[in-house]
């Protein structure tokens, strides 16, 4: 299981940012990163939905509550879904369907 600071380091280099870049985006200083990465110290619950937005992810990701999928640490299919969920219902439920045979076709393909 990873933790809080690998997480966080991975969602970090993901956006191909410093930990210097990311520290001036949060207002703190790059030692301070450092210290969360090496899980030497543990940010507040502001300060992590602070950096999960910073990152484009989840504090839930971060805090490893996702563990089954690393989904969520992508922010374009983040994103995609928050996008879905904004549908109406009939748009939602067709692109769904689409979505489920695409997925369905996949898998009988591989058999």
């Amino acid at each position: 299981m990873d933790s809080f600071g690998k997480r966080l380091a991975e969602c970090r280099k993901a956006k191909s940012l410093s930990q210097k870049d990311l520290a001036k985006a949060f207002n703190t200083s790059h030692t301070t990163i450092g210290k969360y990465e090496r899980d030497e110290m543990t940010p507040s619950i502001e300060a992590a939905k602070k950096l999960a937005k910073l990152l484009d992810t989840t504090v839930g990701y971060l805090l490893g509550e996702n563990e089954q999928s690393n989904l969520f640490k992508d922010p374009l299919m983040l994103k995609r879904f928050e996008d879905i969920a904004t549908l109406p219902a009939k748009e939602k439920e067709c692109l769904l369907t689409t979505v489920d045979h695409f997925i369905k076709a996949s898998k009988i393909s591989l058999i």
